[in-house]
């Protein structure tokens, strides 16, 4: 069997506000195979969005172990862990997180900006934008565009890198429900055509009944599995 996409071990999340210590993650474990569908779940407080950054390589964790894509990721510092996170990590937030005053087109680009690749950029950007059909809106901005026609841009912007998984939180809880539904359909087919890893983040039950597996946090502790 091929070595996971994702290898968790033990984690755990403590910060410290004063002289109080909160223990966010209290010693998790699970592992994510290349080109799986997971959910994870869990109340307000119960570690998910703890787990969301620590996956992202967004902070550190406090002990434990984390390989991502066969990358030692536990003791990296803020910089390895940045270009780590450009390169195997494909974002989208519940709020597009894109930039205002650029078009969709340069939003799209920017990982590659960062990155420092400088042949092509365009040309793969328009590519990844025309995976998620927006073709037509390439030099739109975002204040023209539908808010589903933005998160159609984050998701360009995601994918652009080839990146070892796709990471996506809350993505349809600003959309109504039918952009909502062609959002999930999106993310579902890029997988299925890619085999692209899937991790989404929700409260929602109806978006993680699309996924395969669901990874049910709280206070800190996988509470439950299911297939």
């Amino acid at each position: 069997m091929s070595k996971p996409v994702i290898n968790i071990k033990n984690v755990t999340k403590t910060y410290k506000m004063g002289e109080i210590e909160v223990h966010a993650l209290r010693g998790i474990s699970f592992d994510v195979q290349k080109g799986e569908v997971i959910s994870i779940m869990g109340p307000s407080g119960s570690g998910k969005s703890t787990l969301m950054n620590i996956i992202g390589c967004l902070d550190h964790l406090t002990t434990g172990e984390y390989n991502l894509d066969g990358k030692d990721i536990a003791n990296l510092d803020d910089d390895e862990l940045a270009q780590i996170r450009n390169q195997k990590v494909g974002f989208v937030f519940q709020n597009f997180n894109l930039l205002a005053r650029s078009t969709a087109l340069s939003n799209v680009e920017l990982p590659l900006r960062y990155a420092g690749q400088i042949e092509n950029r365009l040309q793969l950007a328009e590519k990844a934008l025309t995976s998620v059909g927006l073709e037509d809106r390439i030099h739109h901005k975002p204040s023209e565009l539908s808010g589903g026609q933005q998160q159609r841009v984050a998701i360009a912007r995601a994918i652009i890198n080839n990146p070892a998984i796709i990471l996506a939180d809350e993505p349809t809880g600003n959309l109504d429900s039918k952009s909502g539904d062609e959002i999930m359909e999106l993310l579902l087919g890029l997988n299925k055509k890619n085999g692209t890893t899937l991790i989404i983040v929700t409260h929602d039950p109806q978006i993680a009944s699309h996924t395969r597996r669901t990874i049910q946090l709280f206070d800190g502790l996988i509470q439950e599995r299911e297939s």
